[in-house]
């Protein structure tokens, strides 16, 4: 009812009450007529809704008993009671309670009926009837508070579709039409009047599957009522499935098969569009363009996933763009269909590598070509789109040769193109993709030098000695001449000539072999030598020739006296060397055949002269205390003839003599204001020695820098100013060290003492005193001590205090100030009226001469004396704040006042409180680790004392009180709620309501903030609350459907802002007996054989069902209509038995009995069902039954569908029946027949699954039908398969210098038949010298790829199972040969190695990113040679690789001297791959120092000789080492298989593999680089001097050298 409903009710009612209540008229006065029939009055009419007398009843005859009575309906009479007292003669009618003239509207058309009737004679009633106005007092009511209606899309326009109902309970039409409106409006559908809800437009589920209205009913006074209303679509299969889109776009790699997963713009899908019905979708292909790649596409035809099942060669095919053409049709009806198509665009893979237009190169260039000489050109192609991208470059990394991004091969030093030198270079180059998987090819190159005349001959010796005696022949060989020319052919033919020095044309010489022989005889002279100096020409035969020359001395000595060549010889030798030493070899001539005795005439003592002439020392020399040179006499005699000479010795001097000091310590003292330049003292010493062995070098040490020394003289002087007060004495070490090699010294101690001057002025310790001083201290208080320092000693250091000036001044002064002790004191009283502040200028002076005088002051300032107390603006403060005052927030400041001169600045507040703070401003806040709470405590009262002062201060106090208000903080709480409410199951309503529970929340806050009322969130049709929180049913509640519901219960407040809050409740519902047992047939039909027949055996289960629970659910069963002697049934199990075993019965007998199974509810229910029981004499086949319980066939694996497994049989017992056959288990594999037989559908794979279990059922004709089920086992037997590999093309590259049995690539093929790869077998397909494989692990290794730098070889992988079928796979390998082992940087990490291998890939970004190059990690090790991966409490792997700046390898050098210069950058970097305890070194493998080569001729001649030796020596140690190596090989062999196997744990780049590692070094050793660092040992040893081919000192025996000439 709405408000002008209620307000025109209430106008009613006041004025009716107003009538007759306050007036105290009754509606009516009558005269009762007690002694005959009186004729029916009428009284009113009044309005409904009236209360109070009705009737005044007067007439009435003393004793009379009057009463009220029903005339004739007696339910009028609930509104109407009489008031009367015996004996009385009057009586009032009135009302009960408010008329209402819908109640008997039905009976009496709003008219009420009753009587008064005297003394209980009835035939004397007095009927009265009252009418009643009807008032617009209901609102409508609807029969239901929801309604729900499901139609069909395709409805008919303009038909009802649902109608809702309400009714008004007045009586007057014109207050009980009703008029029906709905929102929200639709043009869908219209409601009518009558509630009729009628169709207007065609529906469309996709666009609208579900209405809901808000329906109201209102009368015409505006009452009304609401119901929900819901209209749910029902989609109809009409529409075809659609796609996403039209067009699907997808990107393919080609050599890539699998599915797409990549779609755009999203994966493929279809649907139905009933999206109600939503029909699955079957996917198929309609066609492919280009037709050729139909059979490379398939379409999951449940899912839509495209998938490639053959992979593309982009190469080969015309164009990459491939249309598929796909279809989505309905499971329920195949022509609904969509169509879309699939773009398919098949990407290029850098799957070719590159390749030379020739596999080798070999060509010819000139020795001596000048740089850019271009050598030749290669030109390389690939098949991939865009052709060859990358990079080219030479392998070995050479510094002979460049190439070109165009393949062009220049020169870059001709340097090295020497034929002499070098014949043949050998290298590869190598094309390198840029792409990944950056694919590499290399060819051969081969460069010839031609040779070019640029040698010139080269003598063995540049002089040639012969001689010619008296027994000469014309034709005798006289010497013979040697000359090489490296050039080739005529280049290197030599021819001889002598040029000149043959006058007398004594001399010939071959000008093939070099010989000289003598011509014609040439005169000897006696006592005379005659030489014949020969000038040789070697001549080559190039077309430019080139030619050397050199000498070939002839000597003839005639008959003669051995003689000395010279008369006088000089040599020299050291002091002090070792008897022995040779000082001059002199040349004689001696040819006669006598021998010759050499001997020294004088200081015989000291000299001695071989048979050779070599004049050596008997003793050692001493320059310094000896001659420094001596004349020395020889002789040579041969006993006939004697010959003298003389040899000058001149004994050289050796530093054999330390410099000698003076004095070896010296002291000295300097005042410190000496000026800088002056001499301070020579320090000399003297030297024995002579020339550079005694000139003598001073030098200084120590002294700060502040002296120095004449180097030559031994001056010190002073080199920079000195003070005493930071240094008094230095130290110094004279050092005096003479220039002989190596040079000798000796060393003196000066020691310099500073001495003092007065340089230093008394410092006071601060530039300004300041001190505070109450104007009542008394006379002679101290006030502070002064402190003033002078660094000088003495009497220069010695400070004395006085005071020069006072500010303001004043007599007597108020301060004095003790000289000695710098103690200022009071010498006159303060006032602090008269001077505040005092400045005194005081002086520090010393007692040095002139004294020096430090000034200062100090400032003295009076303190005034506190007198006055503070005052507060109020003596009481106070406030009140909301409870959720912020955490330091200022409440309020309290004034507080002083007369003080400072007044209250240095006051401060007295208080207790753990809650609020006051500060020295006085500004009153909560603390900030407080908040407020109302609840638990809702005022404060503090007592504040204002202190001026800290200390002695005078003080006020005030009170401070702090009333706490409230604020919505508390959130209503929950009592204790049972869980869960029960409440029976029933008919509920508003008007009749069922309580349930009461619920009374509380709320700590006050007012509004703490008055809470319940409601259920959402609302729930069926419960309520009632204002006192009593949870209330509203509506039917049945247990069957529902046992439990869970509502959502809120709590809210009045508060701003409101606070709610929120629990789950649970209401059970318990069972009340409503509904009957139901059995599981409405009839049970059975027959047995009398034969069969036993007692106690089972002839059938009665089962009935309840669904209440408990005692409501419990059953009984029991016979209720027809009975047998023959059967019994249990009341609780339902089983019907027999009781006897038949044998009375002699004839087919049916029994029909009623079941009945009853529960135990109050009161109980029951039903009832026909049972039917036939006893049969004889068998009639009464049932389908097969032949066999089960069956077991087998079926061969791989076979076609349509194969036959075996047959069923089954017999239904009789041949009026028919027995069919139908499979309840593997419908998608198998079929079965009308005659059972059995059939594959599908091909079956063993190795997917074995066995097969089917149900077979056998169902007959009869009414009902009888049916058996039997079980088929089904063996699926092997066939054995072939293997198969994952993958059809491996791929795969390695670096060409990569050694022996490093892995390549792993191959996987799988056999299904065995089931354990293990017994596979891997072996290549063709023989191959490069590359083998492991036969049980497939693991490709390197043999040896030395000479495939730049190829890919493609193998063919096989792996064959036990039977003998096998697979195949191709490898294709590239060999690259871009890298070489001088590029490897290695590196060590604080990390275990397991740890580094698995995070390579971050690694290798993290050193990248520091290095700004590409990094490719080589090889993972741990330190030590053992790929452990225990951590140890040191761990240290190594960890090598490569730096590639473009295509260009960087040098290990420029790499780890950027790891240093940015080692922060990278440990950054490391840290975020291995954690912040990272560290990581660069380890430098140094190569070998070369030793340097000797330049002593004579020791290369003797090398040469011992090369030749060594040769020798090494031919027999080869043959040696091969013998032994033959009987070690196999066993090597045998250790790397083993080896093999357990280096694959390690971390490995397959692009590079470093050599072993050897256990005893820190570093890993390359093979290749070390076979180039012994090549280099060699080399170095062998230009060792004095080292033989055994490595061995070799002496060389001086004497052997010496030519000796015969005597004549």
């Amino acid at each position: 009812m709405d408000g002008a409903g209620w307000s025109r009710t209430c106008v009613a009612l006041v004025v009716s009450v107003w009538i007759h209540v306050v007036t105290g008229s009754p509606i009516g006065s009558t005269t009762i007529n007690c002694g005959s029939a009186s004729a029916t009055l009428n009284l009113g009419p009044v309005d409904e809704g009236y209360s109070g007398d009705v009737e005044l009843v007067s007439g009435i005859p003393p004793g009379t008993i009057v009463k009220l009575k029903e005339d004739p309906f007696e339910t009028h009479l609930q509104f109407l009671d009489l008031n009367f007292t015996a004996g009385e003669t009057t009586a009032t009618v009135f009302t009960k309670k408010p008329l209402d003239a819908d109640t008997i509207v039905s009976e009496t058309d709003r008219v009420l009926y009753y009587s008064l009737v005297c003394n209980d004679v009835v035939a004397y009633k007095n009927s009265r009837r009252l009418r009643i106005n009807d008032i617009n007092d209901n609102s409508p009511v609807f029969d239901k508070k929801f309604y729900s209606q499901t139609i069909s899309e395709i409805q008919a326009v303009n038909t009802e579709v649902l109608r809702v109902t309400a009714n008004d309970a007045d009586s007057t039409p014109a207050f009980n039409l009703l008029t029906y409106t709905y929102t929200p409006e639709t043009p869908d559908f219209s409601l009518s009047n009558s509630g009729a809800f009628t169709l207007m437009r065609r529906l469309n589920y996709n666009v609208v599957p579900k209405y809901n209205f808000i329906v109201t009913a209102r009368d015409s006074g505006g009452n009304n009522d609401t119901t929900s209303v819901e209209i749910v679509v029902e989609d109809f299969d009409n529409l075809n499935p659609f796609f996403s889109h039209s067009l699907y776009q997808a990107v393919v790699p080609e050599n890539q098969d699998g599915d797409l997963s990549e779609i755009r713009p999203e994966p493929i899908k279809a649907q139905d569009g009933d999206t109600g019905i939503n029909m699955t979708i079957t996917y198929s292909i309609t066609s492919v363009s280009p037709a050729d790649y139909q059979a490379n596409f398939n379409i999951d035809t449940n899912t839509g996933v495209l998938t490639v099942v053959t992979s593309f060669d982009r190469e080969e095919m015309d164009s990459s763009e491939i249309s598929v053409n796909i279809k989505a049709a309905q499971t329920d009806d195949l022509l609904k269909t969509a169509d879309a198509v699939v773009s398919v665009t098949v990407e290029d893979v850098n799957d070719n590598a590159p390749e030379f237009d020739q596999s080798s190169y070999n060509v010819s260039l000139l020795e001596n070509s000048p740089a850019n000489t271009v050598v030749f050109k290669a030109v390389v192609t690939d098949k991939d789109q865009g052709g060859f991208v990358g990079s080219l470059q030479i392998l070995p990394e050479s510094t002979f040769f460049s190439i070109s991004p165009d393949g062009t091969v220049r020169v870059i030093n001709p340097e090295v193109l020497d034929r002499e030198a070098t014949e043949t270079f050998t290298f590869q180059i190598e094309a390198k993709e840029t792409e990944v998987p950056n694919q590499i090819t290399t060819a051969q190159v081969t460069i010839n030098l031609l040779d070019e005349n640029d040698n010139s001959p080269e003598f063995s010796s540049s002089m040639y000695e012969g001689q010619v005696f008296k027994n000469q022949t014309v034709g005798m060989l006289v010497v013979k001449v040697e000359a090489e020319d490296p050039d080739d052919g005529k280049n290197g033919e030599i021819q001889y000539s002598i040029t000149f020095g043959n006058n007398d044309g004594y001399f010939s010489i071959d000008a093939s072999s070099g010989e000289i022989s003598l011509d014609k005889i040439i005169p000897l002279e006696e006592n005379r030598v005659l030489e014949f100096p020969l000038y040789i020409t070697a001549k080559d035969g190039g077309t430019i020739s080139r030619s050397t020359s050199a000498q070939a001395i002839v000597r003839a000595p005639g008959n003669s006296n051995p003689q000395f060549l010279q008369k006088l010889y000089q040599g020299a030798v050291e002091e002090e060397q070792e008897p022995g030493a040779l000082i001059v070899k002199v040349n004689f001539l001696s040819i006669s055949s006598e021998p010759v005795t050499l001997q020294v005439t004088t200081e015989a003592d000291k000299f001695s002269i071989s048979n050779t002439g070599e004049v050596t020392t008997r003793v050692k020399l001493d320059r310094d205390d000896g001659p420094h040179n001596y004349s020395v006499g020889i002789s040579i005699s041969d006993g006939a003839t004697t010959d003298t000479a003389v040899v000058e010795v001149q004994v050289t001097d050796i530093n054999d003599n330390s410099p000698v000091f003076t004095s070896s310590s010296v002291s000295k003292s300097v005042p410190e204001d000496t000026e800088v330049g002056s001499n301070i003292t020579g320090v000399v010493a003297t030297d024995k020695d002579s020339g550079f062995n005694k000139e003598i070098r001073y030098s200084l040490r120590g002294g700060e820098g502040r002296f120095f020394i004449d180097p030559v003289s031994g001056m010190v002087s002073l080199a920079a100013a000195l003070d005493r007060e930071t240094t008094v004495a230095y130290e110094l070490l004279v050092v005096a060290e003479d220039q002989g090699r190596p040079a000798r010294s000796a060393t003196a101690t000066l020691a310099i003492q500073v001495t003092d001057i007065n340089d230093n002025t008394p410092k006071f310790s601060q530039p300004e005193y300041q001190v505070e001083v109450s104007e009542t201290e008394p006379v002679g208080t101290s006030l502070l001590t002064l402190s003033a320092e002078d660094p000088d000693e003495g009497a220069n250091g010695r400070v004395t205090y006085s005071i020069s000036e006072q500010s303001p001044s004043s007599e007597p002064v108020v301060f004095q100030l003790d000289a000695s002790s710098g103690i200022l004191s009071l010498a006159q009283p303060l006032n602090y009226s008269e001077v505040k502040e005092f400045t005194l200028s005081v002086q520090a002076s010393d007692g040095g001469s002139p004294s020096l005088v430090g000034n200062g002051s100090v400032v003295v300032k009076v303190k005034d004396v506190n007198n006055n107390p503070p005052k507060f603006s109020k003596e009481r403060y106070d406030v009140a704040i909301s409870e959720n005052l912020a955490s330091g927030a200022s409440i309020l400041t309290l004034e507080v006042t002083d007369v003080d001169e400072d007044g209250f600045s240095n006051g401060h507040f007295v208080y207790t409180s753990d809650t609020f703070d006051i500060n020295s401003q006085g500004v009153v806040s909560l603390k900030t680790d407080k908040t407020l709470d109302r609840e638990t405590k809702d005022s404060y009262m503090l007592q504040v004392v204002a202190v001026d002062q800290p200390t002695d201060g005078l003080s006020a106090t005030a009170q401070l009180n702090i009333t706490v208000l409230d604020y919505n903080d508390n959130t209503p709480q929950f009592p204790n709620i049972p869980y869960p409410l029960e409440i029976p199951e029933g008919e509920y309503s508003a008007e009749k309501p069922g309580e349930i529970f009461t619920i009374q929340p509380t709320d700590a806050d006050i007012g509004l903030n703490g008055e809470v009322t319940l409601s259920l969130s959402p609302p729930h049709p069926i419960f309520s609350f009632r204002e006192d929180g009593t949870l209330l049913v509203v509506g039917s509640l049945d247990r069957e459907k529902t046992e439990t519901y869970d509502l959502i219960l809120k709590a809210s407040d009045k508060g701003s802002p409101q606070r709610e809050n929120i629990t789950t409740i649970s209401v059970s519902i318990t069972d009340v007996n409503d509904n009957k047992p139901e059995f599981s047939s409405s009839s049970y039909d059975v027959s047995i054989l009398v034969k069969d027949a036993e007692k106690g055996k089972l002839v059938l289960t009665l089962r009935a069902t309840d669904k209440d629970t408990g005692n409501n659910s419990l059953i009984t069963y029991s016979f209720s209509e027809g009975h047998s002697p023959h059967l019994d049934l249990d009341s609780e199990t339902g089983e019907v038995t027999l009781t006897s075993d038949l044998a009375d019965v002699t004839e087919d007998t049916t029994l029909v009995l009623t079941a009945e199974a009853t529960d135990h509810g109050k009161p109980p229910l029951n039903a009832t069902a026909r049972v039917v029981v036939n006893i049969r004499i004889a068998s009639l086949g009464d049932g389908v039954a097969f032949m066999n319980s089960s069956y077991n066939f087998k079926l061969k694996e791989n076979q076609n569908s349509g194969v036959t497994v075996g047959q069923v049989r089954a017999s239904a017992g009789s041949n009026l029946y028919e027995v069919s056959y139908e499979l309840r288990t593997h419908k998608d594999l198998f079929s079965i027949d009308s005659d059972g037989t059995i059939v594959s559908t599908k091909e079956l794979d063993k190795e997917e699954q074995e066995w097969y279990f089917l149900d077979v059922e056998a169902v007959d004709t009869r009414t009902p039908p009888t049916s058996a089920v039997a079980t088929v086992r089904i063996q699926v037997e092997d066939v054995n398969e072939p293997p198969a590999f994952s993958s059809d093309i491996y791929e795969a590259s390695v670096f060409s210098i990569a050694p022996y049995k490093t892995p390549v690539i792993q191959v996987k093929a799988v056999d299904p038949d065995v089931g354990d790869n293990s017994d596979l077998v891997y072996s290549l397909s063709g023989e191959s010298s490069s590359f083998a494989v492991e036969p049980t692990s497939g693991l490709l290794y390197v043999v040896s790829a030395a000479d495939l730098g730049g190829k890919t070889v493609t193998m063919e992988v096989k792996a064959t199972d036990p039977d003998g079928l096998s697979a195949t796979t191709t490898v294709k390998v590239v060999v690259q040969g871009s890298a070489s082992s001088s590029d490897v940087t290695i590196i060590s990490i604080n990390q275990p190695a397991n740890i580094v291998e698995k995070k390579v890939p971050e690694l290798e970004q993290a050193l990248g990113k520091t290095l700004g190059w590409k990094v490719n990690i080589i090889q993972v090790w741990s330190s030590g040679g053992e790929e452990s991966r225990m951590l140890r409490a040191s761990v240290k792997t190594l960890v090598s690789f490569v730096a590639l700046d473009g295509d260009e390898a960087v040098e290990p050098q420029e790499v780890a001297e950027k790891l240093q210069s940015q080692s922060d950058e990278v440990r950054a970097e490391l840290a975020v791959v291995f954690g912040s305890d990272i560290n990581f070194d660069v380890e430098i493998n140094s190569p070998s120092s070369d030793s340097g080569s000797s330049s002593n001729q004579t020791i290369v001649i003797v090398l040469g000789v011992l090369l030749g030796l060594t040769f020798v020596a090494l031919i027999v140690f080869l043959a040696l080492f091969i013998s032994v190596k033959k009987s070690r090989k196999q066993n090597a062999f045998d250790r790397e298989n083993v080896d093999i196997n357990r280096k694959i744990g390690g971390y490995t780049n397959m692009n590079f593999q470093a050599a072993s590692t050897n256990p005893g070094l820190e570093h890993p050793v390359n093979p290749y680089k070390r076979g180039a660092e012994d090549k280099d040992r060699r080399a170095d040893e062998d230009r060792t001097p004095n080292r033989d081919s055994l490595g061995g000192r070799r002496h060389n025996d001086s004497k052997s050298d010496e030519s000796h000439t015969s005597a004549l």
